[in-house]
């Protein structure tokens, strides 16, 4: 019978062994592919260009003939070699045989030129962004206008201007800067730091050495559900409250600034910087507090000089996991930073980050615009590589300290 137990619990405990291996390389692979597909999509912009050929697009007619080419009935995208130097576009516009041609200078990668004046005779010739010309030949009606664009490739990217570029305007003049929305993001997170850091140990200090132990229970329980409150909830409440409340103290046109995201994020990270602050100054050893207690000091002296000291590596990962939680939010600084782009001068600006502008504009981005989307959120990836660095680097130090 003996053996017989002995054989299943070896059973149970290689199936275990083996079920933690597969869902241990599962959850590695799975945020491997993640991480990757990011940078991929990520970095693409600055190597590649958006398409290998020109591109036209033809609206209400029904033959086109395209440097000799007959189309008909066209739809969809007709692309050409991008090294095309004229497009020679012949149709019939209210029984007039017609031609538009467009010269163009090919570069390398991508890099193509439209050449000026365009004769296009009674049309409308329009530029809806960089890259694209439209011409328009009216119709009796506006549902019966011939349209004819054609669509350059955009080059790749430069990666020093997308990080050091002042103006963020994808739609019209295809340009891609985010300094001011790095800025932000920065100014928000550290100010949110000043403003909540000193309140955070202060609490966990009073959690964990003065206030008895029922009562820092009932305590605790409340900032763990402070700490699971959705983030819209407190950007609902910044919005309510903080936002007036800036507005009416400074008098100015608007409240949604820098100011109010720097108070908001203030208060959510108040939750996980007490709640890991509290667990290690819990766990200093107790003989440390009862040696400076005997050497004559008080308990906020003990407190201060010798418990905070000695957690400071855990206190300090603590207020980078604040931070990276700043980093990353989206919602509440939708809510109450205003969300424009431009350099501040004061905290009553308003102000927009890194997260917020993938969160407002992914819903209708196309194309390069699209893709750059994917390069903040590889900008966002770094950040957080280079804060999860930071804590270990920290905890190493204060190891070799204690050591």
């Amino acid at each position: 019978m003996l053996p017989s137990a002995l054989k299943l619990r070896r059973f149970i405990d290689t199936a275990f062994a083996w079920l933690l291996r597969v869902f241990s390389f599962t959850g590695v692979a799975a945020l491997g592919a993640i991480v990757i597909f990011i940078f991929v999509q990520g970095s693409g912009p600055f190597l590649f260009p958006t398409a290998k050929a020109l591109r036209l697009v033809i609206e209400r007619l029904d033959s086109v003939t395209i440097n000799g080419r007959v189309y008909e009935n066209p739809e969809g995208f007709i692309e050409l070699p991008w090294d095309t130097s004229v497009v020679t576009v012949q149709f019939v516009n209210r029984a007039v045989q017609r031609e538009l041609v467009f010269n163009l200078a090919p570069g390398k990668n991508g890099n193509t030129r439209l050449l000026h004046p365009i004769d296009a005779d009674d049309a409308k010739v329009s530029f809806p962004d960089a890259y694209t010309c439209s011409v328009s030949y009216p119709g009796t009606i506006a549902a019966l206008t011939q349209k004819i664009h054609i669509i350059l490739p955009e080059a790749p990217y430069s990666f020093f201007k997308f990080l050091a570029g002042k103006d963020w305007l994808p739609t019209d003049e295809k340009v891609y800067g985010i300094l001011p929305m790095i800025l932000g993001s920065v100014f928000a997170c550290f100010l949110a730091l000043l403003l909540g850091v000193p309140v955070a140990i202060l609490c966990a200090l009073f959690l964990s050495e003065f206030l008895p132990a029922k009562a820092a229970g009932v305590f605790r329980a409340g900032i763990e559900l402070l700490a699971g409150i959705p983030s819209v909830v407190y950007g609902f409440f910044g919005l309510m409250v903080i936002v007036p409340l800036v507005k009416n103290t400074f008098k100015v046109p608007s409240g949604n600034s820098l100011l109010a995201a720097v108070i908001v994020l203030a208060i959510m990270i108040l939750p996980t910087i007490i709640a890991v602050s509290e667990k290690c100054l819990k766990a200093v050893p107790r003989s440390r507090r009862e040696a400076s207690l005997s050497l004559g000091a008080s308990k906020m002296q003990t407190a201060w000089h010798v418990v905070l000291p000695h957690a400071a590596s855990g206190v300090i990962a603590g207020i980078i996991l604040g931070f990276s939680r700043a980093v990353g939010e989206t919602m509440a600084v939708i809510l109450v930073a205003g969300n424009s782009v431009q350099f501040i001068k004061n905290p009553l600006e308003s102000v927009r980050t890194l997260t917020a502008t993938i969160a407002l504009e992914m819903g209708y981005a196309d194309g390069r615009h699209s893709s750059m989307l994917f390069s903040i959120g590889v900008v966002l990836l770094v950040m957080v590589f280079a804060l999860n660095g930071i804590i270990l680097w920290i905890r190493r130090r204060s190891g070799e300290g204690e050591a």
